[in-house]
Formats: C-alpha cells, sequence, structure tokens
C-alpha cells in the first residue's frame, strides 16, 4: 500500500476515532504494509472503458475513483454510469499514480495488458486484467515476475474454474474436478473443445487484408491506442470491437475466448504449474496482419493427457472429457454407471479465494491469478504461435521456450514500438 495513501487514511481514522472516545488500530499495525482492514473501501481506477470496462463498474466490495480511455467518447459514457465524481485520464499513467487506488482493472486490447499490468505492479497496485492475459508468453513472464517482486495480488477475469455453469456441461467445474481427482476415468485423458461438447470458437474474428487508410476520428488518441504495437495506419476496423482480428493486438477467437475453455481444463487436469511439451496445428496459411481461421489444435501434456480444440466439429461424437476407464459428454451424462451417486462420497476440491475484493483484503491469492493465469494463456500463445507458422511446435514448460524452432522463440519475446517498453 502506498505511504501516502496509508497515511492520509489513518489519519483520517484516528480522528474520527478521538472525536467518539474511541481508539482504531492503523492497517500496518494490524497487518503489515499491504494490509486493507475491513471497515475500508476499497478503490478501482479501470484503465479502458469500453464495453468490457463499462461492464464491470460494479463489482462488490470496491467503489470507481478513476477512469482513463483513449478515446473520448467511451470516458464521456463510464462517467455517466459512474454517477459519481471520478477522475478521468487519456494516458493510464496518471491513475497508476493515484494514490487513492487501490485495484487497477485493465480492460485495454491485450497488446496493453503485460505492460500495463507491469507498471500497475510497480506503482503499488493490485490488478485486475480482462483475458488473455497477455498477448506473447514473454510477456506473461514479465507479469508474474513483477507481481511477485512487488507483492501484489493479481486476478484473471475468467471465472470458471471456481464458479458458474461451464458451457455446454451443463455443471460448474467442481463436480468433473471430484471425478477426475477419484482415478474412476483412469489416466491419461483427452479433453475435446467444440461445438459439440458446448463451444463456440468465434471464427468471425478474423481480419480484413488491405485495410484503406482513414481520417483517426477527433475523440481517439490512435497513437495512444497503438502503443507498444507495431505502427499501422488508422482503419475502422483495427480497433475497438474488431481488434482481435489483427495479430498486432490479439489472436481472433484464440485469443478471445481461449482463457475461457482452456484454463478450467487445465485446473482440472492439474496442469496449473506446467504447460504442454507440443502442440500440433492444422490450419490454412495465415496472413502477416489479419487473423484466419483454424481446423484443429491439439496439445500433448508429458504424462500423455491431451486437449483437442476441434474447430471444425469434425468428432460429432466427441466426450468432453475421456480416459481408459469411462467418458462424460455434453449435459453431464456419463458412460460410467451411478456416476452421480459416487459423486456424493468423493472429497471437494481445495477450496479457492473467488472474491477479489477478499483477496486484496487478505492478501490470499486470487483463484486465478498471475501464475495458473500465465499458464493458462502459455497454451492460447502456443496455439496462437502454432496457427501462425503453420507448423507444430515442441516446448519446454520448464524454460518456457520453444525447442529447435528460432522462428517461434521470437514470437515468444516481441519487440516493442518506441518509446514503450518494459
Amino acid at each position: 500500500m502506498n505511504n501516502m495513501k496509508s497515511s492520509r487514511r489513518t489519519f483520517l481514522r484516528t480522528s474520527v476515532a478521538a472525536a467518539a472516545g474511541m481508539m482504531i488500530v492503523p492497517r500496518h499495525v494490524l497487518g503489515g504494509p499491504g494490509f486493507i482492514a475491513p471497515s475500508d473501501q476499497l478503490t478501482k481506477g479501470i484503465i479502458g472503458v469500453g464495453g468490457m470496462g463499462r461492464g464491470h463498474i460494479p463489482y462488490e466490495g470496491t467503489k470507481v475513483v478513476a477512469v482513463c480511455d483513449v478515446d473520448k467518447n467511451h470516458l464521456q459514457k463510464a462517467v455517466q454510469q459512474v454517477g459519481h465524481d471520478v477522475k478521468t485520464f487519456g494516458d493510464y499513467r496518471e491513475l497508476l499514480a493515484l494514490p487513492e487506488v487501490d485495484i487497477v482493472h485493465i480492460a485495454t486490447p491485450p497488446h496493453w495488458h503485460g505492460l500495463m499490468a507491469v507498471e500497475a505492479a510497480r506503482a503499488g497496485k493490485d490488478i485486475w486484467c480482462e483475458k488473455p492475459m497477455t498477448r506473447t508468453i514473454g510477456e506473461g513472464q514479465k507479469v508474474v515476475e513483477e507481481v511477485n517482486k512487488h507483492g501484489r495480488m493479481f486476478r484473471l477475469n475468467t471465472w470458471f474454474r471456481f464458479k458458474d455453469t461451464f458451457y455446454g456441461l451443463g455443471t460448474d467445474v467442481k463436480p468433473l474436478k471430484k471425478i477426475i481427482e477419484s482415478g474412476v476415468l483412469g489416466w491419461p485423458l483427452k479433453v475435446t473443445v467444440s461445438g459439440v461438447t458446448g463451444y463456440n470458437w468465434k471464427f468471425f474474428w478474423s481480419g480484413k487484408t488491405n485495410l484503406p487508410e482513414q481520417p483517426i476520428p477527433e475523440e481517439l488518441d490512435y497513437d495512444m491506442w497503438l502503443g507498444p504495437a507495431p505502427y499501422k495506419h488508422y482503419n475502422a476496423h483495427r480497433v475497438h470491437s474488431n481488434f482481435r482480428g489483427y495479430w498486432d493486438y490479439d489472436g481472433g477467437g484464440l485469443g478471445d475466448m481461449g482463457q475461457h475453455y482452456l484454463d478450467p481444463v487445465q485446473y482440472l487436469l492439474g496442469k496449473d504449474k506446467t504447460s504442454p511439451i507440443r502442440v500440433d496445428v492444422d490450419a490454412p496459411q495465415q496472413h502477416y496482419d489479419a487473423v484466419g481461421s483454424w481446423r484443429r489444435i491439439e496439445y500433448t501434456y508429458d504424462d500423455g493427457c491431451k486437449i483437442i480444440l476441434d474447430g471444425e466439429n469434425k468428432d460429432k461424437d466427441a466426450a468432453f472429457i475421456e480416459g481408459p476407464n469411462g467418458k462424460i459428454f455434453r449435459g453431464f451424462k456419463s458412460d460410467i454407471p451411478n456416476l452421480h451417486k459416487l459423486l456424493e462420497t468423493l472429497p471437494d476440491p481445495e477450496p479457492q479465494v473467488g472474491l477479489f475484493s477478499d483477496s486484496v483484503r487478505t492478501r490470499q491469492k486470487f483463484a486465478l491469478n498471475e501464475m495458473n493465469g500465465h499458464r493458462s494463456c502459455t497454451m492460447v500463445n502456443m496455439g496462437i504461435a502454432a496457427v501462425r507458422l503453420g507448423r507444430s511446435l515442441d516446448f519446454d514448460p520448464v524454460k518456457q521456450r520453444f525447442i529447435d524452432d528460432e522462428g517461434a522463440n521470437r514470437l515468444i519475446n516481441q519487440p516493442m514500438r518506441g518509446p514503450w517498453t518494459f
């Protein structure tokens, strides 16, 4: 917690307590520099107040005190929605400098996520980041390093590993985790993610080639929108909701939905501390700028577990989870007799912190944090690299490098456009 902020709040609380004849113990005495008393109102600043940023203005246990966007129209809508005095900025660095901000919500396009998360950690802020966590594997490594170095709390904004019905499965992941941990399905397991099992890869997030140059709207700071991304002339299709269709900013439907779909699978398989050792891909040749579709991506772990992304929905009889001893299908159907009765006898998985304000107050890691979030984002970025290059890739989960493929390794740490840098 910023010292100026801690001193200001301690002074206010002490003054009020003295007037009432009471004694309130300062937060640094109770729990160290990162501790926030339950009576304190957590404050939030949002960077990027397009649809996603404005959609998360209300969040339990927090109050928005500052918003930032490079589009003045977005800022105006956010101010109207917040409904109280809120500070506005066009440069996120000014928001990060505010001592009164506890949590920074990064709701920009993904090419900004890594840099902003690193700078937020250095500024002493706890971080709530939209998915995908980072646009490259190298950026993810840097976020993990800086978040831990500065003792910050981090939340990646996908939640299916700890709550809500998991797409077409007809259940949350908790009973699936219990079944897998029991060993009743056997090992290794194969997971198929496709329309057949209840998912949609959103191939409409594809880019256009040969975009003509258009005038930059007066309300948009386009150079700041690009930030660390390579300079490309302005076209409305590159920005705002369409940015996912361009490699410079995201990775199409895989970038958009990959962590929603893959992070719970990583959790179910117990792979939070590792990565697949190989990714195989079947995809048409990709444009250097515009994202296209793909047919199939297959991840393999060192123990033989596989995750299949079936973009064409070819396997009409696919189970979501399949092991040597049984299968679980869409709608939580299974070929294992009395599976639901067996569930009643199985122990629950370890509890998880599912409310970020609780994580900030207690300094306990959030259910989906910088560590396991980086690993599931690495899967997304491994797939993107394979699709872009049009070839299968071997990966070292410890070194987090592709094996004997320098072309793929150049995608791990991509240069930033000056003056932006870590």
